[in-house]
């Protein structure tokens, strides 16, 4: 069961009650699991979530590859030989 953006005593109170398990997203470190949006918690959005802890700081170097990648492709650049399949 996920238990999302509760206050911690309702997620410990469901934990204790349910016979499944539970996953805490912004609920409480006592639910059995834990759950982070993996952009969220690489940093790719200017925004943070409270129930986030961001682990990363990967906007940057995601916004760079995509420039790159964009450059190559209006360039030409991409795909190279190295990127295609060829009948040998």
């Amino acid at each position: 069961m996920v238990i999302e953006g509760v206050m911690e005593p309702i997620a410990i109170e469901i934990t204790g009650k349910v016979d499944c398990p539970t996953i805490g997203i912004g609920a409480s470190a006592q639910c059995d699991g834990q759950v982070l949006v993996a952009e969220d918690m690489l940093g790719l959005f200017d925004r943070t979530p409270k129930f986030v802890k961001r682990f990363g700081a990967m906007q940057e170097h995601v916004e760079d590859a995509v420039k790159k990648y964009a450059e190559d492709v209006r360039s030409r650049a991409f795909p190279s030989a190295e990127q295609l399949y060829r009948s040998e």
